[in-house]
Formats: C-alpha cells, structure tokens, sequence
C-alpha cells in the first residue's frame, strides 16, 4: 500500500517563488539529485511530494522542509503505487503540475556477466518507472492546466543516454529510452499546454556515484574539471518546472561540465 506523511490540508498560500503556483511530485526524491530537486522547487514556492522507497530518509526531508513537502512511499515499478502516489498528492495539494522522474538505479558487470535479473531490474526501475510515472500524472496534470497552471514533466536520463558507458549496458539502453519516450510524450502532451524534457546529468556527486572511480576520474578530463553538485542539476529542473521554460519542450538539457563536448 501506498501511504503518504504530510499536512491533512493544503499549504496555505503560496509563498513568492519561480514555482509558487506548481505542485510536483519527485520520485527518488529522499537523497541525492532527488533530495536537491524537493529543496530548491520548496524554496522557490512549490509544494512537493517526496515519492521513494526509502521511508526514513524521505520522511525526514519532508519534516525538515515542512508543510509544502510530504513524503509518499513508492516503488516506482509498481502501476497501482503510482495511481495512488498521484491520489494522496492531488489529495494532499490539488492537482499535480509538474512530475520529476528521477528514480533511477545502475547494475556494472560486462554484457557477458549481466543476468537476465539485473538486466531487467535496471530496466524497470529507469525505463518502465518514466512510463509509469507519465500515464498516471497525466489525467491530473491536464486538470492543472485546464486550471492556468499548466503542467510540466522532467525526465532524468544521463548523458548515458546520449553516448556510451562500457560495463552498463542496462543503465545506458535505459537512458536511451527515456530520451525517446520524453519526446513521444511531448507529442502527444503538448496541445494539452504540458511540456515534456529530458535532463542529461554528467558526472554528479551523489551517494549513487561515491564509489565509482568513472565518476571521479571521468570529470578530470573534461573542460569543467570536476563532478557536478546535485544542486547543480536541481537548478535545472526547476527552470524546466516553472514557467521560464514554456517554449521548451521534447528537449535535451545537458548538464556535463563539457564531457560530450570531447
């Protein structure tokens, strides 16, 4: 089951903000790029649901941010999850204007040593989680723009889904697919005043990456010599969330420090 911490009722008013009128859910939002995301729409006015697996981290962040964040549990594999993760937030806060999928996972063996398990687990997660996330947000993101507010959605692929990454073969075929689907969805969306856009993160400091010498030794060698901040990329999103953004979209906005620029 589906549960979700938060405040009964709606924030109060909106406060000032890029994003005062939005209301988003975020999955994979307890740490890392995700956490960086809650924070940043939060501070520029949005209210945001926390959508993760990891209940102590996500429920903790939603404290800490207050009554504009809410923490609902999710396995972003899970289609009767998502139904209900959009329920509890458009309950919580009116319908939702902007989803950020961003749950995402990585399995690194060569192709001869993936299983078909781990194949089809990064598969799930990254790619199937995206098509999910979009078929159960769009009947409330049409209520939202049908209401002025208009809706936007913002695909976390990787610049694996603009070349290659030896030893991640699900991760990059993952990646690739989230770039195709964003611009299907943009298609379709776009005369319902939805936009749909891909962020393509490079190498970025995250508990995710900590451990992996690609990250680290990867950023030397490009023209920004180091990994991004996750608020770096969080900054991103949230020009594609708000309103600045309402001529973009079916887009890839890369954020590298350069990397596929070499």
């Amino acid at each position: 089951m589906t549960s979700i911490t938060s405040q009964s009722t709606p924030a109060s008013d909106p406060v000032p903000g890029r994003v005062a009128d939005k209301v988003v859910i975020v999955t994979g939002g307890s740490r890392g790029i995700g956490a960086a995301c809650v924070r940043r729409l939060v501070e520029e006015g949005a209210r945001v649901v926390i959508a993760d697996v990891l209940e102590a981290e996500g429920k903790a962040l939603a404290d800490e941010l207050g009554e504009r964040a809410s923490y609902v549990a999710l396995d972003v594999t899970s289609e009767d999850g998502w139904e209900q993760a959009v329920a509890a937030a458009e309950a919580t806060f009116g319908p939702v204007s902007g989803l950020v999928n961003n749950a995402g996972i990585v399995h690194v063996d060569p192709i001869e040593q993936h299983s078909e398990a781990d194949y089809r687990r990064v598969i799930d997660v990254n790619q199937v989680g995206v098509f999910l996330g979009m078929k159960a947000a769009i009947p409330s993101l049409r209520r939202a723009s049908a209401a002025g507010v208009g809706g936007s959605i913002v695909n976390i692929s990787s610049t694996g889904g603009l070349i290659a990454y030896s030893r991640i073969v699900g991760y990059v075929a993952s990646k690739w697919a989230v770039r195709g689907m964003t611009k299907t969805a943009a298609q379709e969306l776009g005369p319902d005043n939805i936009r749909v856009n891909s962020v393509h993160p490079g190498f970025t400091r995250s508990e995710m990456t900590a451990s992996s010498a690609r990250s680290h030794e990867g950023a030397k060698h490009q023209p920004l010599a180091r990994q991004a901040e996750a608020v770096e990329i969080a900054n991103l999103v949230l020009f594609l969330i708000s309103d600045e953004s309402s001529y973009s979209t079916g887009s890839e906005f890369v954020a590298d420090g350069g990397f596929t620029s070499l």
